[in-house]
């Protein structure tokens, strides 16, 4: 399952999350989203943990918790929409 999580610390790694998230289960990646001119961090990022209920236990033990000084966001993940660029408006 794919989790997202908000309100980092400009400072935070994907190996910061990675550390957070191993505590529940296996991680199979772990990302901090940064911006692709300054590559400095968005504040978000995602980390997929291998087994759903695993990722659900995370999700509720660790949102709204405080993390590197930041009260984190986390929650599952969205399909993110594609959009047609073709269509007519």
């Amino acid at each position: 399952m794919n989790i997202y999580i908000a309100n980092l610390s400009l400072e935070t790694t994907g190996a910061d999350l990675r550390n957070l998230f191993v505590l529940y289960g296996t991680v199979k990646s772990a990302k901090v989203i940064t911006n692709g001119i300054t590559h400095l961090s968005k504040g978000f990022g995602f980390v997929e943990i291998e087994s759903e209920s695993d990722a659900l236990r995370a999700i509720k033990r660790l949102h709204r918790s405080e993390f590197q000084g930041n009260k984190i966001v986390v929650k599952k993940a969205e399909p993110t929409k594609q959009v047609n660029r073709n269509e007519n408006i």
